[in-house]
C-alpha cells in the first residue's frame, strides 16, 4: 500500500511538473515571430547534426539564472555534452530533436557533484534575423547518481541558446542551462550553466 501512495504520488508529482513546463514553452511558441520556412540551426539540404558543448557551472537555485547574468558565480564545474539532432517542426516553428550525452565535472568545492548522463530534449527556434537565431528548449534527463544539489537521478533541462550561422554547415550557440528535478524531491536547488557550442550538419 505504501509503495502504492509513493507511485502515485511521484506520478501526479511528474505530470505537475511537466504541465508548467509545457504550459511556458507553448506560450513562448505562440508568440514567436519565425515560421519553419526554413531551419536556421540546420544547414540547407541536411537532415542531421552534431554539436560539442562545452559549459561552466553558475552556480546552484532557481531558473532566473537562464537569463539573469546579475545571479551568475562561476563554480568548479564543468559540463560536457555530445549532442546528436535532426530537425522538426513544433507548432509550426523550426526546431529539432536531441539526443545527448552529459558529463559534469566537479572538482576543489564541488567535489561530490560529478555525474554521467543522457536525455532525449527539443528545441526551438523564436527568431531568426540575417543567420543569428534565439531559441529554447526542454527535456528529461537521467544519470547516474543523486547528490547534495538534487536528490534524485531523474532531472529536467531547461535551455536558452543563441546562434550564428559561421558558414554553410557550421553553427556557432551561446547558451544558458538549468538541471533539476522540478520538486520531486525536497533536495532540488538545481544545477546551472553557460558555454558555448559547436555544431555540424551533415
Amino acid at each position: 500500500m505504501h509503495i502504492f501512495v509513493f507511485g502515485f504520488w511521484w506520478i501526479s508529482g511528474i505530470i505537475g511538473v511537466m504541465r508548467k513546463i509545457l504550459s511556458i514553452f507553448a506560450i513562448l511558441c505562440f508568440f514567436a515571430p519565425v515560421k519553419a520556412d526554413t531551419n536556421p540551426m540546420f544547414a540547407d539540404g541536411y537532415e542531421n547534426s552534431i554539436t560539442f558543448n562545452v559549459a561552466q557551472s553558475t552556480g546552484s537555485h532557481n531558473l532566473r539564472k537562464l537569463i539573469w547574468p546579475a545571479d551568475w558565480t562561476i563554480y568548479p564545474q564543468t559540463l560536457i555534452m555530445l549532442t546528436y539532432a535532426q530537425p522538426m517542426e513544433i507548432m509550426r516553428l523550426p526546431s529539432r530533436m536531441n539526443i545527448s550525452i552529459v558529463q559534469n565535472i566537479a572538482y576543489e568545492s564541488s567535489h561530490g557533484l560529478s555525474f554521467i548522463g543522457a536525455g532525449m530534449s527539443w528545441d526551438v527556434s523564436l527568431f531568426d534575423w540575417r543567420g543569428y537565431y534565439l531559441g529554447i528548449g526542454i527535456g528529461p534527463y537521467y544519470r547516474d547518481n543523486h547528490d547534495r544539489w538534487v536528490s534524485s537521478r531523474l532531472m529536467f533541462g531547461e535551455k536558452v541558446f543563441i546562434g550564428k550561422n559561421i558558414s554553410d554547415r557550421w553553427r556557432g550557440e551561446f547558451f544558458t542551462q538549468h538541471f533539476s528535478n522540478g520538486d520531486l524531491t525536497n533536495i532540488n536547488t538545481g544545477f546551472n550553466f553557460i558555454g558555448l557550442g559547436a555544431n555540424y550538419s551533415f
